[in-house]
């Protein structure tokens, strides 16, 4: 079974940067995130105040700067995983950094609606 994990990032942590001491062991967990078994694809996303939202009202295409939810609650990367089901999706996602580092995994079943 596939899953969608939506990783919300802690923005205000990856635009100040993160300390030395803590950076190279957060690339290491990131690096065997990676190499974890029946993880099919990551998508970096870049950053919320680069994004634009679309939406079309009476045929007409509206643009507006920024996410749909705002800065605080945007996703930052998504991944797509291979699991058994959503007990082994979870237990997954609680091993990426930014879980502990100020933001959350939104974990769905991948499915098709029509």
């Amino acid at each position: 079974m596939q899953f969608a994990l939506l990783i919300y990032q802690n923005w205000k942590w990856i635009e100040e940067g993160i300390p030395e001491s803590e950076l190279a062991d957060v690339g290491k967990q990131y690096a065997a995130i990676a190499a974890t078994p029946g993880l099919m694809s990551t998508l970096p996303l870049g950053f919320p105040k680069d994004a634009v939202t679309v939406r079309v009202q009476d045929g007409k295409t509206i643009t507006s700067e920024g996410t749909l939810a705002g800065p605080s609650a945007t996703a930052g990367s998504v991944y797509v995983f291979e699991a058994d089901d959503m007990s082994a999706a979870i237990e997954f996602a609680s091993r990426i950094p930014a879980a502990r580092l100020g933001g959350a995994i939104e974990v769905r079943p991948v499915g098709q609606y029509w």
